[in-house]
């Protein structure tokens, strides 16, 4: 298993790769191909539930997810997303996290400037990683943030106050590259983006989204590497034919 601060101490050195996961097939995946972390994000919200946002999203959906993940990968490390108001006190966060770990995460992600509870987890041991820029647990609309100049410095405070705390790695979303340059540029952590541009010291992706199992476009900073939707229902399509024609099963699929 990779150690968490082996990963940290790579900033700029060599680029971070983060994928999400939400299932043990999809995990065992990635983590055979070798990234560096497994984020088991609340996106699943999204992704996996159907919901219109992550606002939904529990902490019995992220266990149950977390145990999946855990039991697929081997060797990637795994951050688990502590779902919305799982850490609206220290005494929740600590709880919520604690269960996270027993769940198989190796440690914790929340959005915003949290000093307290951030600082209350990493005492007892748990590994942080913020999330600032676009947070989609308070979010009214999808936005790139940061594009003016008093909410890009607010964004630059936060990102240094939370760095100050020692988290793991800041993930930063859908802001203004010269933003998150500026930003990875001045903390000593991490910097993950996902719409954040290329200066980020590591990039994220919901694996949906670059697998392409959606037919919706996605947010622009979403790369497709595969086109999953059609090759699947292609396959569903194939398979719906030769069970009507007969063709399916023929002797070579059927025990004798």
């Amino acid at each position: 298993m990779k150690k968490l601060e082996e990963i940290r101490l790579r900033k700029g050195k060599e680029k971070i790769v983060m994928l999400t996961a939400y299932d043990y097939q999809t995990a065992r995946i990635v983590d055979e191909v070798g990234v560096d972390l497994i984020l088991v994000g609340d996106s699943l919200g999204v992704v996996i539930q159907g919901s219109p946002d992550t606002k939904s999203v529990t902490m019995q959906d992220m266990l149950y997810h977390t145990r999946a993940v855990a039991r697929g990968s081997q060797h990637t490390p795994i951050i688990a997303d502590m779902p919305i108001d799982s850490y609206n006190t220290t005494e929740d966060a600590l709880a919520n996290a604690t269960r996270l770990l027993k769940a198989g995460a190796h440690g914790v992600k929340l959005e915003g400037n949290k000093t307290e509870v951030i600082k209350a987890l990493m005492e007892s041991g748990v590994q942080v990683m913020g999330h600032l820029g676009l947070m989609p647990q308070i979010a009214e609309t999808y936005r790139v943030k940061g594009k003016d100049l008093d909410e890009a410095q607010r964004i630059y405070n936060d990102a240094t106050q939370v760095d100050d705390l020692g988290v793991l790695a800041i993930v930063l979303e859908c802001i203004p590259e010269a933003l998150s340059r500026r930003i990875t540029e001045s903390v000593k952590t991490l910097t993950i983006g996902i719409g954040a541009g290329k200066y980020c010291d590591g990039q994220v992706l919901v694996i949906n989204d670059m697998l392409g199992l959606s037919s919706d476009v996605g947010p622009k900073f979403v790369k497709r590497y595969a086109d999953l939707n059609k090759l699947v229902a292609k396959a569903i399509a194939t398979f719906k034919k030769e069970v009507v024609s007969g063709e399916y099963p023929d002797k070579d699929h059927t025990y004798h």
